[in-house]
C-alpha cells in the first residue's frame, strides 16, 4: 500500500503555487473543474475520446489527456505526467467503478484529496454497514442469504454501479427468478449473485445529503441535498397496474439524473448530527477520518425516522444539482458555493496554511 510518507515526498516536489486539480472525465468532473477554475486553479482531465465534446462545449479544462480506458491512470508514464503538472486528483464514483480499491491504494502514485483507506470501506457493503452501525445510525435489516428473505428487500451489487442491476424481491423464489432475468438482460453476472447485498426495502422518500469534512476547520458542513431519478422504477408508474401485472416487468434502478430537494427544517438537526457521527467514527477507524466530500444515502419514513442504507466517502453525482444554487451552501457561504468549489477552496487554504499534506493521501 502507498503510505503517507510516499505521498509526502511527492507533495514536497510540487510547485504548490501552480497546483492543478485533476480527475477522470465523467461523473462529477464538470462540478469539480468549474469549482477549481472559480478558485483560480488549473484543471487536468483524463478523458475518453468520445467524451471530449463535453469539455469543448464547457471550457473548464486547461489540459485534456485522452485515454482509451480509465485503467491507463495506473500507467507510470501518465502518473509522471500528472505529477509534473502538480496535480491533486479528486476521486469520484468512476474511480471505484473502473479501478479496484487495491489498485487505487497500491498503484496510484499521485496525490488524492481524501483518505485512501476509506475507499476499501466504501467498496465493501458489509464494512459500510459496520461503520454506520458503530456511528449510531439507524439501518435497514440485511440478509446473509437469498434463502433467508422473508420481506421486501432490494438486491444490490457491490461497488459503485449507479443502481444498475438492482432489483426488488420478497422471497427466495422471487429472488432467483429475477436474478435469472437480470442475467439474461445483461445487467448482472452469475458472479454478481455470489456477492449480492440483500437489504430490507424501507418504504419512504430517498434523500441524499452531501457533506464536506474540513480537516483545516475541524468541521463537517452540510452543503447540498438531492434525490435520484432512476429508470425503470421511476417510469413504471406511467404504466397502468393491469399492464404491469400482465407483462410481469422487473424494473431496475439505473440512475439517469438527480433532483434537488429541500428538506423540512425540523429534520435538519438530525441530518447534521448524522454527518458528524459518521465522521467521528471514521477518525477512529481510519485516522484522520473523512477528508472532503461524503454523502449519506437515506430514506425517510412517514413517521420521520431516517434510515441510512449506504455511504459514499467522496463526491457524489447528486452534488451536481447544487452547482451555483444549493440553498444549504448558500446559507453558509452566500452565493455560488457548491461542492466542486468547496473542494478547490480547501486545497487553496491548505496551501496558504502549509497544510497540503493534511488533506491528501
Amino acid at each position: 500500500m502507498i503510505e503517507t510518507k510516499d505521498i509526502q515526498k511527492i507533495i514536497d516536489k510540487y510547485d504548490q503555487s501552480k497546483l492543478a486539480v485533476g480527475t477522470l472525465g465523467s461523473h462529477s468532473s464538470l462540478n469539480i473543474f468549474k469549482g477549481a477554475k472559480e478558485e483560480g486553479l488549473r484543471t487536468v482531465c483524463i478523458c475518453k475520446e468520445k467524451d471530449a465534446i463535453m469539455y469543448q462545449k464547457y471550457p473548464v479544462v486547461d489540459e485534456l489527456i485522452i485515454v482509451k480506458d480509465f485503467t491507463e491512470l495506473l500507467n507510470e508514464s501518465l502518473q509522471e505526467r500528472l505529477r509534473n503538472l502538480n496535480v491533486i486528483l479528486i476521486p469520484h464514483g468512476s474511480f471505484t467503478a473502473y479501478l479496484s480499491t487495491e489498485q487505487l491504494t497500491d498503484s496510484l502514485k499521485v496525490p488524492l484529496m481524501g483518505n485512501r483507506k476509506l475507499l476499501h470501506w466504501e467498496a465493501n457493503r458489509k464494512s459500510q454497514e459496520d461503520w454506520l452501525h458503530q456511528a449510531g445510525l439507524r439501518l435497514p435489516a440485511t440478509f446473509k442469504s437469498p434463502n433467508d428473505i422473508d420481506r421486501l428487500v432490494i438486491a444490490k451489487l457491490q461497488g459503485a454501479k449507479g443502481g444498475r442491476g438492482y432489483f426488488l424481491t420478497n422471497s427466495p423464489k422471487s429472488f432467483y427468478k429475477k436474478a435469472d432475468e437480470m442475467i439474461k438482460r445483461g445487467l448482472i453476472t452469475k458472479e454478481d449473485i455470489e456477492t449480492v447485498h440483500l437489504q430490507e426495502y424501507v418504504l419512504g422518500v430517498n434523500v441524499y445529503p452531501s457533506y464536506f469534512s474540513s480537516i483545516l476547520n475541524s468541521d463537517v458542513e452540510l452543503l447540498s441535498m438531492d434525490r435520484r431519478y432512476e429508470t425503470a422504477v421511476d417510469s413504471i408508474g406511467k404504466i397502468p397496474a393491469s399492464e404491469q401485472l400482465e407483462i410481469d416487468i422487473a424494473p431496475t434502478y439505473t440512475v439517469v439524473g438527480n433532483f434537488p430537494i429541500v428538506l423540512r427544517e425540523s429534520l435538519l438537526p438530525e441530518v447534521m448530527r448524522m454527518g458528524e457521527a459518521v465522521h467521528k467514527k471514521a477518525t477512529e477507524l481510519t485516522p484522520p477520518g473523512i477528508i472532503g466530500p461524503f454523502c449519506l444515502e437515506t430514506v425517510i419514513t412517514d413517521d420521520l425516522k431516517i434510515y441510512t442504507f449506504e455511504i459514499s466517502a467522496r463526491i457524489v453525482a447528486g452534488t451536481n444539482v447544487g452547482i451555483g444554487t444549493s440553498p444549504y451552501a448558500y446559507l453558509r457561504y452566500g452565493e455560488n458555493m457548491y461542492m466542486g468549489r468547496r473542494i478547490a477552496l480547501e486545497l487553496k487554504n491548505a496551501v496558504k496554511q502549509k497544510q497540503l499534506q493534511d488533506v491528501v493521501a
